[in-house]
């Protein structure tokens, strides 16, 4: 098996693969005004999903994330979560979604391979989180989550990004929800884009705040796998959930960067807040001839030759990312 490698010695396991950018709720902090439509392609069919996550593990890649948007508007998720399960080497099939159709499908998404499972709850008063996702859901996606305890979904996250509206009862209620679930809960700090610079410069909050409280409650740090995501989690002796930090503007947060993310239209992007991407689609279609999968492994290790060390957030440059429901985070 070849090796993702870049630059700057830093392996690649683990790609995140957007399915779509269609998302039904309105996040403030990312869609306050909703989805709108724009011109481009169509998002990636599952037999081109397969050949390319076919394709990249045979570079190394060993877990795929499915994201959006929100990726379960996808009819064909199912099916999507199975293409990607039935390839030889692809040991962990995640999914992040916003739980909204959770208690419904999540058994179904089992059966098909899913294997681990990050859902979006920014915060646990049932009035915060409709003002902040535009709907009074939160039941139904604690619902959705306990159902995928239930069930034996091998791993079950929470996200939520930290904001200074949600700091006052937020870390205490969090931590009380993980007292008896199994559950790692990681707070995100809110990332500058394109589209959310007022909203950006009044809810920004450091993820020091986290730290601090964290210390003060008695909660360690945890070792990271290696095909983790970004987030440094903490565990207490008192809780069996875990409570974590993804932190950006944090020094050193690209140093151990080991994900790659491709677009719902087959975009190669080498870092979240990078410009541009290195198409892949045309090598991805049923008529690209026998040799296109050694011609699409041979792109993308060329591709990632010009991955940057790092982002530039902390200068405010946010690349080309309007949102982060176009990339899916």
């Amino acid at each position: 098996m070849e090796s993702l490698i870049d630059g700057f010695g830093r392996r690649f396991r683990y790609l995140r693969l957007s399915v779509t950018e269609v998302c039904n709720f309105r996040c403030t902090y990312c869609l306050p005004d909703g989805y709108r439509k724009t011109a481009g392609p169509a998002f990636l069919g599952v037999e081109e999903i397969g050949r390319l996550v076919s394709t990249f593990q045979r570079l190394g890649i060993e877990k795929v994330r499915l994201t959006g948007g929100e990726p379960t508007v996808r009819k064909d998720i199912g099916q999507i979560i199975a293409r990607v399960a039935e390839v030889p080497g692809i040991a962990k099939v995640a999914m992040t979604t916003n739980g909204w159709n959770l208690d419904r499908h999540v058994a179904s998404w089992r059966a098909a391979g899913l294997t681990n499972l990050n859902i979006s709850i920014d915060s646990l008063d049932p009035q915060a989180f409709a003002r902040l996702t535009g709907h009074d859901r939160l039941d139904q996606v604690v619902a959705g989550l306990d159902q995928a305890l239930a069930i034996g979904v091998p791993t079950v996250k929470v996200n939520a990004v930290l904001l200074r509206d949600s700091l006052e009862n937020g870390f205490t209620d969090f931590a009380e929800f993980v007292r008896r679930r199994p559950v790692a809960v990681r707070f995100i700090e809110l990332m500058r884009t394109a589209d959310n610079a007022a909203y950006f410069a009044d809810q920004h909050v450091s993820g020091e705040r986290l730290k601090t409280w964290l210390a003060q409650e008695g909660w360690s740090a945890r070792a990271r796998a290696s095909d983790d995501g970004p987030a440094t989690e903490y565990g207490h002796r008192d809780f069996a959930g875990r409570i974590g930090l993804i932190a950006p503007y944090g020094a050193g947060f690209c140093d151990g960067c080991n994900r790659l993310r491709v677009t719902a239209q087959g975009l190669l992007r080498l870092c979240l807040f990078g410009q541009g991407g290195v198409n892949l689609r045309d090598l991805l279609a049923v008529d690209a001839g026998e040799g296109a999968s050694d011609l699409l492994a041979a792109r993308i290790a060329q591709a990632l030759t010009g991955k940057t060390q790092g982002h530039d957030l902390a200068s405010d440059q946010a690349g080309d990312t309007r949102n982060l429901s176009q990339f899916g985070g």
